[in-house]
């Protein structure tokens, strides 16, 4: 006889039903949809507040003189290219000029500020010399000096030199590394570098310039494309140098071009104004546009949040 083993029938697993929401739990929820929505509403309204001016300025290039101030929305009633014409050849030079001038002027002062600031940063980064941290420390202090304290003496050095109405006044300086910030941020990535890199260029014969040309700066790339954008949007935009040094409507870079259309006794041509100011903006967007990895870069290397 044989027994049979009968396994029981598997009973149906139930699942208990889920407990329903408190009210504090639906408001945690709903806190978490709505509150991104909040916060990206909210940073839209301030970009368009913040690019307001520059829309602003765009459309008000497109209008003429009688409608600029009368309208102030975004939308013109009509559009007037002939601002752009008219203001290309409003002053005694084409804008061209003027644009060639500021070109000149940026390209002596960029290539100033990185061979000379580069060098700088090097010394007080990798060389060991008497006065070394007295000398950072006094160069540091010179980054709350305003420029209107040494403007007075420097004209005068350069009066005495004849150089007044040349570029040598707003150039010359950069090679000799006036630009503190600049040499700051050098440092402060140089000392990421490793110096184990030094010492086997030095194995193999280099010198401090060696080093520096053939190890260093290859490394300093975000550094120096900082220094590139930031001195090109200084120098393009730079209004007080070049009013101080530049007298004559020849020298004008394109800040005081710009400020020549506007005639406190007659009658200011704002609409070409405007469509030349747009123009100048072109080629700081592109540098900016461009170059914005490596700045962003430059700075999140070397310590400056």
């Amino acid at each position: 006889m044989t027994d049979q083993l009968t396994t029981p029938a598997p009973s149906a697993v139930t699942t208990p039903a889920p407990a329903p929401a408190n009210a504090s739990t639906l408001r945690r929820r709903r806190t978490r949809r709505v509150g991104p929505v909040v916060r990206h509403a909210i940073l839209i309204i301030a970009s368009l507040v913040m690019i307001y001016p520059l829309l602003w300025m765009v459309v008000s290039s497109l209008r003429p003189n009688s409608e600029i101030f009368r309208n102030p929305g975004l939308l013109p009633i009509r559009f007037n290219v002939e601002n752009y014409v008219n203001g290309w050849h409003a002053l005694a030079q084409p804008f061209s000029h003027y644009l060639l001038n500021s070109t000149f002027l940026v390209l002596g002062c960029v290539v100033g500020n990185v061979i000379a600031c580069s060098l700088t940063a090097y010394a007080f980064a990798r060389l060991r010399f008497w006065g070394r941290n007295i000398a950072f420390a006094v160069m540091l202090m010179t980054l709350m000096l305003p420029i209107h304290v040494v403007i007075v003496p420097q004209y005068i050095m350069f009066s005495q030199t004849g150089w007044v109405n040349t570029m040598l006044p707003l150039i010359l300086p950069k090679f000799l590394a006036t630009d503190a910030f600049f040499v700051f941020l050098m440092v402060q990535f140089i000392r990421g570098i490793p110096k184990e890199l030094d010492e086997a260029a030095r194995i193999d014969g280099c010198g401090h310039f060696r080093i520096f040309f053939r190890v260093i700066m290859p490394l300093m790339t975000p550094a120096i494309a900082t220094t590139v954008i930031f001195t090109f949007m200084w120098m393009w935009n730079d209004f007080f140098g070049s009013l101080i040094y530049l007298t004559t409507p020849d020298n004008f870079t394109v800040p005081l071009a710009l400020r020549a259309f506007l005639d406190s006794q007659g009658t200011s041509d704002w609409g070409a104004m405007f469509a030349m100011s747009v123009l100048s903006l072109v080629p700081l967007f592109i540098v900016f546009l461009f170059g914005q990895r490596f700045l962003i870069r430059g700075f999140a290397t070397t310590g400056i949040k």
